[in-house]
């Protein structure tokens, strides 16, 4: 249905601009899927440091299925959206131990593994196997928007179905590796969500957003859901131990939802921002401690610590005590913890001004 020059101008164009990557070149599913996984919700900036560390670390999936889970996360503490770590941790052990160390080589197959959908599936199949199944992911469907002037928003349920079966029709079936790897390049690199390149654009003859000046109205996105606020206090005990050194308390979050299985200090979440005497009230309950020196604001400032779908409005409040009931740990071994981004830096600033 749509011409072939399509495609080889998306293999032309990748053959001469594509970055150097660590994880281009190889045909290895666990290290395309291990980077595949990191970049879902992450620049490549920011994902290959933790991809170059993962492989030293672990150089074959069987290596990161013997891990901890603890390990797992403590490695991938920065990267967000832990539920991947989890995810990939689980499918590790899954391919290592039922699957004798050997990613299925089908998307179909590949689709059954925990924490990979059709995108993933689609890039390892075709990355490494050369099945021929489209990738789609935010680049695709910007380049596909533009180039075919499509405004059916590639967030709702119509807009995935048609993507998919647009790209299903020009995707170039001889080279898929090189053409499904191109498009995403492509995508990040010429097409960008910002001030693409239209001027030097190999598609720019032929590209309906160009030629009717949508460029910037496209791709079409359904407003997201509305933000939810969260206002967390964190209640953090401070002993000083005989020899100068101080003891705290963390608490591993258990819940689903955010941040499951990292650490975190003893935790008080209210309606909303709160004074010293919620606080005092509160802490009994939430660290269980008979006698109490002082407690003092951290930050006065709440620090808002930005998610997907939440805005966490919070606050340190530093509790002296001479005792600590439970899950005492002592303040040099922190940094040993899994804990989200907001906390590891909190530990930092703890530390230049308390010690």
């Amino acid at each position: 249905m749509h011409n072939m020059s399509f495609s080889q101008d998306i293999l032309r164009w990748y053959a001469e601009h594509k970055r150097t990557l660590p994880w281009r070149g190889t045909k290895d599913p666990y290290k395309i899927w291990l980077s595949e996984i990191m970049l879902q919700q992450t620049r490549v900036a920011q994902g290959t440091p933790y991809y170059l560390k993962f492989i030293t670390r672990f150089p074959t999936v069987v290596e990161l299925a013997k891990a901890s889970e603890e390990e797992v996360l403590k490695l991938w503490q920065g990267l967000g959206y832990y539920s991947r770590a989890r995810n990939l941790h689980a499918t590790a052990k899954k391919v290592a131990f039922e699957l004798d160390g050997k990613f299925p080589t089908t998307y179909k197959e590949l689709l059954k593994l925990k924490g990979v959908g059709d995108y993933t599936a689609s890039a390892i199949a075709s990355f490494c196997f050369n099945e021929p199944q489209p990738v789609v992911d935010g680049n695709v469907y910007r380049v596909l928007s533009r180039y075919f002037g499509v405004d059916t928003p590639i967030n709702s349920s119509k807009g995935v179905t048609y993507f998919k079966k647009l790209a299903h029709e020009v995707m170039n079936v001889d080279h898929i590796a090189d053409y499904n790897q191109g498009i995403m390049e492509f995508g990040a690199i010429q097409c960008a969500p910002q001030n693409p390149y239209c001027l030097h654009c190999p598609l720019n003859e032929s590209c309906v957003a160009l030629q009717k000046n949508l460029v910037k109205q496209l791709p079409v996105k359904l407003k997201k859901t509305k933000v939810r606020n969260r206002y967390f206090n964190y209640l953090v005990p401070l002993v000083e131990n005989t020899d100068g050194s101080y003891t705290t308390q963390l608490q591993q979050r258990r819940d689903k939802g955010i941040w499951q299985n990292l650490w975190e200090f003893p935790l008080f979440e209210s309606e909303g921002d709160v004074g010293i005497n919620e606080i005092n009230l509160k802490l009994w309950d939430v660290l269980a401690l008979e006698e109490v020196r002082n407690v003092k604001l951290h930050n006065e400032q709440p620090i808002v610590h930005k998610l997907s779908h939440q805005h966490l409005h919070t606050r340190f409040w530093i509790v002296r005590s001479n005792t600590i009931s439970s899950n005492c740990v002592p303040f040099d071994t922190l940094q040993d913890y899994p804990v989200p981004v907001l906390i590891a830096d909190f530990i930092k600033t703890l530390k230049n001004s308390y010690f």
